[in-house]
């Protein structure tokens, strides 16, 4: 069995508004494991408490209930966050310096020996696609381009952990792809990635497992093979040449149909209405194109879950 890199036991924290004094519970008792050498998504609509775990997570926010350890030790740990890898939500990059003045220092902090450095930083930022901006002033570059430098500096000194807060925020699809593939390396290179995210497709393709967030406390978690309902059995029922007769019959029928580039589709629940539908496209001589079954999306799971 793996060993628990992330052991998180009834979190919670609670802060005070300014002024008022009144108290606000930004994360409640939350629990939850992140395995060794998986790839775990962390997910929630805004204010769902993602942002605050990682803080506690990291050390930079003190949490005001329960305990979690990061490698088998207590949080915090200065000692343990030289194997750990983290990229902030909004990470702060010093303008004035460039990717590879930025990279290096981040390097030296972490600990890779002096003689490796120069080697690690350039592979790094290689890696994250800023070889050929990495002479230039950080306050030049776009938002994109400064995320993917906090992602180098994340990565610099092979972390055994990846703590990743937002990490295809701000980037172009080519750039999403870019750290989808990165973060897919890191964990067949053995790392382990805990990364939060918006961009539900995304997790989708990389997590083993996920925890989802509502109102700072843990709506769901578990495998997303478990979590992903396959019983509903449904279907897209794609119909050429359909009539109004036809139309106006499936909304009668409570269906929805919605009109595609060369006809309609249908979604239908269960084997029994697919075959009802069918039948009833190719009386009113309509031809049935496609029958595509459906599954549960982690979208559709999200929405069930966290909204």
């Amino acid at each position: 069995m793996s060993a628990q890199v992330v052991v998180v036991n009834e979190l919670s924290k609670t802060f005070r508004k300014p002024f008022s004094g009144k108290k606000v519970e930004a994360v409640s008792s939350i629990s939850f494991q992140v395995n060794e050498g998986e790839s775990f998504g962390f997910l929630g609509p805004n204010g769902a408490g993602k942002t605050t775990t990682i803080k506690m997570l990291t050390g930079l926010i003190h949490a005001t209930g329960g305990s979690a350890t990061l490698l088998g030790q207590p949080i915090p740990s200065p000692e343990t966050m030289r194997d750990i890898g983290f990229l902030p939500e909004n990470p702060y990059v010093y303008p004035y310096l460039t990717p590879r003045e930025f990279v290096t220092m981040c390097a030296q902090l972490s600990g890779v020996p002096h003689r490796e450095i120069n080697a690690r930083v350039e592979k790094t930022i290689a890696r994250v696609g800023m070889a050929d901006a990495g002479d230039r002033e950080v306050r030049k570059l776009s938002k994109g381009m400064t995320q993917r430098i906090g992602l180098a500096a994340a990565l610099v000194h092979e972390p055994k952990l990846l703590i990743l807060d937002e990490p295809m925020s701000g980037l172009d699809p080519v750039g999403r792809k870019e750290v989808r593939d990165l973060i897919w390396e890191e964990k067949h290179l053995g790392r382990t990635v805990f990364f939060s995210t918006h961009v539900l497709a995304d997790a989708e393709m990389l997590c083993d497992r996920v925890c989802i967030l509502r109102k700072g406390k843990v709506a769901v978690q578990g495998k997303l093979s478990e979590l992903l309902r396959d019983d509903a059995r449904r279907a897209e029922v794609a119909i050429e040449n359909a009539p109004v007769s036809l139309v106006d019959e499936l909304r009668a029928s409570g269906l929805a149909p919605r009109t595609a580039a060369d006809g309609i589709v249908v979604e239908v629940a269960g084997d029994a209405m697919t075959k009802t539908v069918c039948e009833r496209a190719w009386s009113a001589g309509a031809t049935v194109r496609s029958i595509s079954p459906k599954r549960e999306t982690l979208e559709d799971l999200f929405v069930r879950e966290a909204l």
